[in-house]
């Protein structure tokens, strides 16, 4: 098989991936973040970087949105939301960050392969998005990416649809949001 021939297959497991993502849970994601007063993501790894590019969408739009672990990452409130983004719900130090953010009365959502996870037991909100757990016997899903790419691609265009949606409620467009692009490159 050529490049272009694992490209289609790639963007045919992303198609069927839409069907099973429940819109009930992401719209509960989006009005939490309009509720919110503080957004904080958090992730490790490849879904710690689509955490991220989520963050600077969500500054595009004027909220306040910061990543956990930066240096400029203000304190959690009870009223904010902490999004993390975690395939096996499982990572230890996210396990943490979600303990921490219910103890202080914020809200938890979970984007991730296993809803029935630490991370997923301890969310307000759970988002399930498709992919390959690390232990395959976990779940049937089918992909040819190896290990969390599907889950990883998937979370990066539902944070980006998310953002469609946002913008949508909020009266936003592109031309607003550029304002608050970079300008010292």
């Amino acid at each position: 098989m050529n490049t272009t021939e694992y490209l289609a297959q790639v963007i045919e497991e992303l198609n069927r991936s839409i069907d099973l993502i429940a819109d009930e849970q992401a719209e509960q994601l989006v009005n939490g973040i309009l509720e919110a007063k503080k957004i904080f993501v958090a992730g490790a790894g490849r879904s710690g970087l689509m955490a991220k590019s989520f963050a600077m969408r969500m500054m595009h739009m004027g909220l306040d949105a910061y990543v956990i672990g930066e240096t400029v990452t203000p304190n959690f409130e009870t009223e904010d939301i902490l999004i993390i983004g975690s395939g096996s719900g499982e990572t230890k130090s996210l396990v943490s960050m979600a303990e921490k953010a219910k103890k202080i009365g914020g809200t938890v959502v979970a984007v991730t392969i296993s809803p029935e996870s630490t991370i997923g037991q301890l969310a307000d909100i759970v988002i399930k998005l498709p992919g390959s757990p690390k232990d395959k016997s976990e779940n049937d899903y089918k992909t040819i990416q190896p290990m969390g790419s599907l889950f990883e691609q998937t979370l990066l265009i539902f944070f980006d649809a998310v953002i469609l949606r946002f913008m949508e409620k909020k009266g936003l467009d592109s031309g607003t949001m550029f304002g608050r692009h970079a300008n010292l490159e």
